[in-house]
């Protein structure tokens, strides 16, 4: 009989960058129309999509043996789950999300407290209520089902929302008060999974290969040939602490030199490099760094 893992895929907002960071990770996930099975090019991996809110309590339940979801999710499910490794991608950007306590900008609300006996809403009841127990404050708390940054202050005081660059608040004219909790996307798996040998073993080399790829974006493989004697004045233009690899060619007078810089970088770089008698300069794109 084969192997296999059930994985569970967040769908909607993640959806897209999790196949792209699983492609460059070095799988292919195919999403078919109206089906919760995506295909994966691995026939030891089965996929499924799954609500990144109800991903933990899946992977808990063991019905899953591995998938991703946010850290703030574990924490709202209260998911007894194993962390394997956190991946700090979004939708939008490589940036943390955020859940923020919202009012509207011209609430005459100023902190927390100012909330008490108040009415908020939220997709994330159990950690407001969390919050607010410890901060000592008594409000209604209540499960929104959507447009939830439309509601204050017509139907309720104040709003708690997920945020990544604040636009969509600001488009609202809402103002943050405080910060109820920041998140990242972690790759979690079942206790009992994560037990056996052969799912461990195929878990561990997923998280390895997903924060290669992590690792290696921005970042460019650098390769130039230069004149012996102008090494040095080469070694001091490059970045600090990168650790440039420095071989020697069949002209003794020449050395290959490679080195893993910045994308955005290079174009600084390269001038002053080219002056300085670095010849052959190749800039590679990296899809992995494997520490």
């Amino acid at each position: 009989m084969t192997n296999k893992l059930r994985l569970g895929i967040p769908a909607g907002s993640l959806q897209e960058a999790t196949a792209e960071l699983f492609r460059k990770a070095g799988w292919k996930i195919t999403f078919q129309s109206r089906s919760y099975f995506p295909d994966i090019d691995d026939p030891e991996i089965e996929c499924l999509l799954i609500r990144a809110q109800e991903m933990a309590r899946y992977v808990d339940a063991g019905i899953l043996d591995a998938g991703l979801t946010g850290y703030d999710w574990i924490c709202e499910t209260h998911a007894d789950v194993k962390e394997v490794a956190e991946l700090q991608f979004s939708k939008v950007s490589r940036r943390p999300v955020r859940w923020v306590l919202c009012v509207p900008e011209d609430s005459p609300y100023q902190t927390v407290k100012d909330l008490e006996g108040k009415r908020i809403a939220t997709e994330a009841v159990g950690l407001t209520k969390q919050y607010l127990e410890a901060n000592g404050v008594n409000a209604l708390v209540e499960y929104s089902w959507g447009a939830t940054e439309v509601k204050a202050p017509t139907l309720v005081d104040a709003i708690v929302e997920i945020t990544e660059t604040g636009s969509s608040l600001r488009a609202n004219k809402l103002r943050i008060i405080d910060t109820i909790l920041q998140s990242t996307t972690r790759f979690i798996a079942n206790h009992n999974s994560y037990k056996d040998e052969w799912k461990k073993a195929k878990i561990d080399d997923i998280a390895m290969m997903l924060k290669g790829a992590m690792a290696a974006e921005g970042r460019v493989y650098l390769t130039m040939n230069v004149p012996r004697e102008a090494l040095q004045t080469v070694l001091n233009i490059l970045p600090a602490l990168k650790n440039p690899t420095v071989s020697s060619l069949a002209d003794d007078s020449w050395v290959a030199v490679n080195t893993i810089v910045g994308e955005k970088e290079v174009r600084d770089l390269v001038p002053p490099l080219k002056k300085a008698g670095a010849t052959g300069l190749v800039e590679i794109a990296i899809n992995k760094i494997i520490d």
